[in-house]
């Protein structure tokens, strides 16, 4: 059987929404929103990886999956690390790195992000991705990858790629920020320095690329609501009672 866990980084503090893994969302936090739509996907287990004891103690009233880790990493990934460490998992362990800020995550998009690793042997990492629509793809914030035929990660910009030359039909795929790796995979990439690109960009999932890992994507049909900002909180919560 193809057992994966799935881990969720949260941390405290926000630079554009102060504590928002805490903000209220009709009844629920945004983290235990997140949760609950990732323990509805095939993972064996669900973690959240914190680095706050009050996002703990919060977590603590719906489950008891929840690791406290250091406050000094600089990104998800080190803190997904850090939680799977402790975690006494084997090296071919299949984790999926859920962002702590999606709260309609679609949990077959976990499904298949997972599965990625499990049904092909030339992909290091799993991805997702979607066409831009109503979304801003001039946008630097709405990241965009290019795409091989056989749908491997050829370059993730915030500028727009790929670069409509010759003005031709462009399919501008827009990045959803989910990931699949095993474990070694995983102990490996934070071992490594950041890579010119991906600092130029500001974009982690170019160390990959620039170390020579495989990222192969699945497109998905709807983009899920992140909450960075104030207005994609009000957005959230018109979704939600919208659905009511």
């Amino acid at each position: 059987m193809n057992e994966f866990i799935v881990i969720i980084p949260s941390r405290l503090s926000s630079t554009r929404l102060k504590e928002k893994a805490l903000l209220d969302l009709k009844g629920k936090s945004l983290i235990e929103r997140v949760y609950l739509r990732a323990v509805q996907s095939n993972a064996k287990e669900v973690f959240i990886a914190t680095d706050s004891k009050k996002i703990m103690d919060h977590v603590k009233h719906f489950s008891s999956n929840i690791i406290l880790t250091s406050d000094e990493h600089e990104s998800g990934s080190d803190r997904v690390y850090e939680c799977a460490s402790k975690l006494d998992i084997s090296d071919d362990m299949v984790i999926v790195n859920v962002q702590g800020d999606e709260p309609f995550i679609d949990p077959e998009t976990i499904n298949k992000t997972a599965d990625i690793i499990f049904n092909n042997k030339n992909a290091s990492v799993g991805s997702a991705c979607t066409l831009f629509k109503d979304n801003d793809f001039n946008d630097s914030n709405n990241v965009k990858v290019t795409l091989s035929n056989s749908n491997r990660a050829l370059y993730f910009s915030r500028n727009v790629i790929p670069n409509n030359f010759i003005n031709t039909k462009v399919k501008y795929l827009q990045h959803v920020g989910i990931y699949s790796y095993n474990y070694k995979t995983l102990s490996a990439f934070v071992s490594l320095p950041r890579s010119k690109n991906e600092v130029s960009e500001n974009l982690e999932q170019l160390r990959f690329l620039d170390n020579g890992y495989n990222i192969y994507l699945n497109e998905i049909n709807e983009l899920s609501i992140g909450i960075d900002t104030e207005n994609d909180y009000r957005k959230a919560l018109k979704i939600l009672n919208d659905n009511d």
